[in-house]
């Protein structure tokens, strides 16, 4: 037996604005709203092959680049047009280090939480 992903929790200042953010960005759907808490995730809901993303409230401010991170990949496009849409949406450049010769960006959502969107399309 072995255990999957069911479910990633981010902490945020705006569950909503984030769960706008990342419903775009993945094409995903609200799933549930419950006290300030908002989950998204695919069509399907809960309990298929993606996890699904929870943004819980906090006041806590972030203060660290993330030990853990989301990467994405384009889907039906090349990395150039995803990284124009995802900058369009409102993620932002991030500065982790790099040297400028990787193949990915490094991102931010509109909270400063880091992600990487990959060259390589998927579909």
């Amino acid at each position: 037996m072995a255990s999957r992903i069911s479910e990633l929790v981010v902490d945020c200042h705006d569950p909503k604005l984030l769960a706008d953010f990342w419903c775009q960005v993945l094409g995903f759907r609200v799933l549930e709203e419950e006290d300030g808490y908002v989950e998204i995730g695919p069509e399907e809901g809960f309990g298929g092959l993606q996890p699904t993303l929870i943004f819980s409230p906090t006041t806590e401010p972030k203060t660290t680049k993330l030990r853990l991170h989301i990467d994405v990949n384009p889907v039906g496009v090349e990395q150039d047009a995803e990284l124009e849409r995802l900058l369009a949406l409102g993620a932002r450049p991030a500065d982790i280090g790099q040297t400028g010769e990787e193949s990915w960006h490094v991102l931010q959502d509109p909270e400063g939480n880091e992600f990487c969107l990959l060259r390589r399309r998927l579909g």
